[in-house]
């Protein structure tokens, strides 16, 4: 064998070994996340039949009135429901949508690869629309470069809209222990009929992610716009993550066109 096709060899070996590594690394990590959002999963799925469990278990139905235990059920009850208790027309599920050519590039994170015999040949990212979606976990998130994005989003239908919410996991289950990337300022507008028309202004707004509250809901500025089919997010600045920004859930909320009519 010549020399150059040992060296060919030796450089395809090394090449190998370093993915092996790589791919070893990121299997570890992988595992560990699993573990950690099975863990999480489990705590909200039990969250609820806890409580229950707790407040039953302390209570002899023979000792409490009747209207104590309607009580006790009401509150139960009030722990399954959404925090928020207002229909999202940005809800996927409902028909709403992100148009891509009103929305910023996602981030490519060059480790988060897939592989095929050690060659990475494609990154792996989530997209805009997971948004638009209610299953919150670290992770699960549309992330985009830097600190500054925007995108647009079909509603399910015309509205007037009133108040927007945003959503970010908290710190506690955060695999870093921080949530730097969450959105910090940020600005809403609406569109009528097409997504490149006239930006109409309905607020600016600070998601704050040392509040203690993950979903907070704001009371859009400007209501007096009329129906909007459209609604355009623009993410000023971040909590001081200089790679990227991730955004988890945004929810916008209003009047239906024809409310009242039906």
């Amino acid at each position: 064998m010549t020399k150059s096709k040992m060296e060919l060899l030796k450089k395809g070996s090394q090449y190998l070994e370093e993915n092996a590594k790589e791919i070893m690394s990121l299997t570890k990590q992988i595992n560990l996340m699993k573990v950690l959002l099975k863990d999480i999963r489990d705590q909200m799925d039990n969250y609820v039949m806890n409580a229950e469990a707790d407040v039953t278990a302390e209570l002899d139905e023979s000792e409490v009135t009747e209207e104590e235990m309607n009580l006790v059920n009401y509150i139960l009850k009030k722990l399954r429901e959404d925090q928020v208790q207002m229909a999202d027309y940005a809800l996927k599920s409902a028909g709403a949508s992100i148009v891509e050519a009103g929305t910023s590039e996602s981030y490519r994170n060059d480790k988060a690869k897939l592989y095929w015999h050690g060659i990475g040949f494609l990154s792996y990212e989530m997209p805009p629309d997971i948004i638009l979606q209610p299953d919150v976990h670290p992770g699960n998130c549309w992330a985009f470069p830097g600190s500054e994005g925007h995108t647009v989003i079909k509603l399910a239908r015309k509205i007037i809209p009133t108040a927007v919410t945003m959503e970010h996991i908290s710190e506690r289950i955060s695999p870093s222990g921080s949530t730097a990337s969450a959105p910090r300022d940020f600005s809403v507008y609406g569109l009528k009929d097409d997504y490149n028309g006239e930006e109409i202004f309905l607020g600016q707004f600070m998601y704050n992610n040392k509040k203690g509250i993950t979903v907070q809901t704001f009371k859009l500025q400007n209501e007096d716009v009329g129906s909007l089919s459209y609604v355009k997010l623009k993410i000023l600045n971040n909590w001081g993550h200089s790679k990227y920004t991730c955004l988890y859930r945004f929810r916008v909320h209003g009047k239906p066109e024809n409310d009242g009519l039906e």
